[in-house]
């Protein structure tokens, strides 16, 4: 500042998620409505601006900077400095300056704004029905973005020059599209192609409009979207979701059903205040809705569940076919059962041409593969059930300092996190590392991460398995110099749970969920732990019982029960409940039982997810699976179908041993064996069983809280994705007097782990 001037001058760096979401139109903006001089630029870590004016008018910049940001962005920190005045006149919007080895925030891909919306369905304008219409408050990011900054040239977008018109919108500073990098029109950006499963193109004047009459005359159709393929049919169609099924060998997973907005959603699900604002927010996931009875969408769509996961047209594409069709439609990623979604055309064709009929193709490319979010509502509280569009990769803040790390994840459901300072950066959903394409895409995502955020892993954090190929991951990145850290599954869970909710412990964490490896060398899953980020201390489990086959007793519930009700009663017991015996052939029977008693493929576990399968098993609910946690589902939706609030007639007492609190499972298992020989309803055996797990829950962590003196609970682990026992053992644990803390930025399966991995890692000595 010059002595005497009265003129002030400010360097301003800001941080956060201020690239792609319209920051520097914004920042230009204001400082011409304050009459201020300067300019403003992208930088490798955030955005750089200078403004000079009088001092009043740059307190009020700064005030109104944090104040009145875009919607879409998140400021982290702002750093001012004091320069000397240049006697400048003008503001300017500068080129991106770039810093190598710096890193940004990226923003995830948001749903079409409704100034977007109006002029998509407007015949006079020039973008109506244009698919790729777009403003620097919606529209693709990470899915295009190559690197950082954030510019056009280093997207997807870069091959499509800007028509003059487009370009005098880009330039316009009074224009929502003024430095807008995904900007185009039909005239100068990304166009349609309609393909037969041949490859060949299907001749047609409006592609939207064509595909519209392909669904509705029951054709599956592969749609390319923002972050890979979706395969569309008409829900309400059994003919088309039956057909959908057996080509995409799914023979029982639900679905997702997309309706054109929220007035159609609330006719064919129960939608509160909570899902309606998740559904209508710029992230747009798939959300979880109780299912009405008078919805035409077709039951096969979610076979045998009383929830409906209910999404909104988040493209300009999905709008304008929604609105064509005037039917909700089911909308799958495109894929081979549990491999990854496919972004390519070329793998597209080849790999789906079996399951679609027809192919609607764009050609601006994907640069980051990226499924549908998936939430839910409980108590109010929105859950993540699968993250990624329109979340990831925006990080998750630690109350911790972190060095540069990289945690690989866990097996199924896989996520990896990339760490520094008090950013995680967890990736998107990855899925099961079970197949190489799978694979593949972890480590191009890996990748992609590490060169957009410009984070360089010194430490490399994974779980204690040695089969998991993320673990196999890590050790090949160790040899190249990483430190490994060995992270036990169900410490990684609670960890997760403690980050996001930025609470260091200790606390008593209840992990249940299907598997993880345990200190002990069995397989875990029922866990009441004492842990802080540092340590973790076994408090208390479901007492082990033998899992017979190992891993082919996740797919035959009945083998789990069978095993479970061998070991503890006898093969007599068995013979005596009808309906399971029924489902086992005699030799099968023998063989399980000859396993559990000569200890052969008849792995210990403590798992509360094979619990809840041995009960669907026996109630009858559930005895052979075709999708992961099928049995536990089904339990739930036949207690939600259960006319009481709460069951009634089952207990898990607990042994208090030296080894802690055991959770025997005895005299429950008798129970549901007489209950289901009695003809009892499956509805009420899954209520009653639902409410003794939750008040088994409640007794321990009351006890562990009088002997250990702490009164937090972290909840994590796959099973509280039932939102029934969610809800009960929160609101318990409640009422006793503890408080709860729960996911609520990462699903609470196996998504997680990722974030617990690096937690525990950047605390590692």
């Amino acid at each position: 500042m010059t002595p005497g001037s009265g003129i002030t001058r400010l360097e301003i760096q800001v941080r956060g998620i201020v690239q792609g979401v319209g920051f520097r139109p914004f920042v230009y903006r204001l400082a011409t409505e304050e009459r201020l001089a300067g300019w403003v630029r992208n930088t490798s870590t955030g955005v750089q601006l200078e403004v000079e004016g009088p001092e009043s008018s740059t307190s009020a910049f700064l005030r109104r900077l944090r104040e009145e940001a875009p919607a879409l962005a998140r400021i982290e920190e702002i750093v001012t400095e004091r320069r000397d005045s240049q006697g400048a006149t003008l503001f300017q919007i500068r080129d991106s300056s770039f810093e190598d080895g710096k890193g940004q925030l990226v923003s995830p891909d948001v749903a079409t704004c409704a100034d977007c919306l109006a002029e998509l369905m407007d015949p006079t304008n020039r973008r109506y029905r244009y698919p790729f219409t777009n403003c620097t408050n919606c529209g693709p990011r990470f899915t295009i973005i190559t690197d950082m900054p954030y510019d056009r040239p280093s997207t997807t977008m870069r091959s499509f020059r800007m028509c003059p018109e487009c370009q005098s919108e880009y330039d316009d500073p009074s224009d929502r599209r003024f430095h807008a990098q995904p900007n185009a029109c039909p005239v100068c950006g990304p166009h349609l192609t309609l393909l037969d499963a041949h490859g060949k193109v299907v001749p047609c004047t409006d592609a939207i409009a064509k595909t519209s009459s392909l669904l509705t005359e029951g054709a599956i159709v592969a749609i390319k979207g923002l972050g890979g393929f979706l395969l569309a049919c008409d829900a309400t169609s059994r003919h088309a979701v039956s057909l959908l099924r057996q080509r995409k060998q799914r023979p029982s997973k639900p679905f997702a059903v997309m309706v054109t907005d929220l007035h159609v959603a609330r006719h064919h699900c129960e939608i509160g205040d909570a899902e309606a604002a998740l559904l209508e927010s710029p992230a747009a996931p798939i959300v979880l809705g109780r299912w009405k009875r008078e919805s035409s969408v077709c039951p096969d769509t979610a076979p045998g569940l009383v929830f409906l996961g209910l999404m909104l047209p988040y493209t300009p594409l999905h709008h304008v076919l929604m609105r064509d069709c005037q039917r909700p439609l089911v909308m799958t990623s495109g894929n081979l059962s549990e491999e990854p979604i496919i972004a390519d055309d070329d793998e597209a064709l080849e790999r789906l041409s079996d399951i679609a009929d027809y192919f609607l193709l764009h050609n601006r490319p994907i640069c980051s593969r990226y499924d549908d979010s998936v939430a839910m509502v409980v108590d109010e509280t929105p859950q993540m059930l699968r993250r990624a569009r329109g979340f990831a990769p925006r990080p998750v803040d630690t109350p911790f300092r972190s060095p540069p790390l990289l945690a690989t994840g866990s097996q199924t459901k896989n996520t990896f996190t990339l760490a520094t300072g008090h950013h995680a950066f967890v990736s998107q959903h990855i899925g099961d590392l079970d197949s190489v394409e799978t694979l593949d895409h972890y480590e191009a995502t890996v990748s992609l991460y590490t060169r957009m955020f410009r984070i360089e892993p010194k430490l490399i954090a994974h779980d204690l398995h040695p089969d998991y190929l993320s673990t196999h991951y890590a050790q090949q990145m160790a040899s190249q110099g990483l430190r490994p850290i060995a992270v036990q599954h169900h410490h990684a869970h609670i960890a997760a749970c403690m980050a996001e909710n930025a609470y260091e412990g200790p606390v008593i964490g209840v992990a249940y969920d299907g598997a993880g490896l345990g200190s002990d060398g069995h397989i875990w899953g029922g866990e009441f732990l004492i842990c802080d980020f540092r340590t973790t201390r076994r408090a208390g489990h479901i007492e082990y019982l033998p899992l017979a086959g190992g891993d082919a007793a996740t797919l035959r519930p009945y083998r789990t029960a069978a095993g479970y009700v061998a070991s503890l009663f006898g093969k007599s017991t068995v013979d005596d409940n009808h309906s399971l015996r029924s489902h086992i052939a005699p030799e099968e029977l023998s063989a399980i039982v000859s396993q559990v008693e000569h200890h052969l493929n008849a792995p210990l576990t403590s798992s509360m997810g094979r619990l809840f399968d041995a009960v669907a098993a026996i109630a009858g609910i559930r005895y052979e699976t075709s999708y992961e946690g099928q049995a536990a589902i089904e339990l739930e939706a036949a207690a939600h179908r259960n006319s009481g609030i709460h069951g009634s007639g089952y207990t898990l007492p607990v042994d208090n041993t030296p080894e802690g609190h055991i959770v025997r499972v005895g005299g429950l298992l008798t129970a549901v064996l007489r209950d289901a020989t009695n003809k009892r309803p499956d509805t009420e055996i899954a209520a009653a069983f639902h409410e003794a797990v939750a008040q088994m829950t409640t007794t321990v962590c009351e006890e562990l809280a009088r002997n250990s003196g702490i009164h937090t609970v972290a909840l994590s682990g796959g099973v509280f994705q039932n939102r029934l026992l969610l809800s009960r053992v929160w609101e318990l644990l409640r009422t006793a007097g503890l408080t709860v803390l729960v996911h609520n930025e990462l699903p609470s399966n196996d998504a997680c782990v990722s974030l617990g991995q690096a937690a525990v890692a950047a605390h590692a000595e």
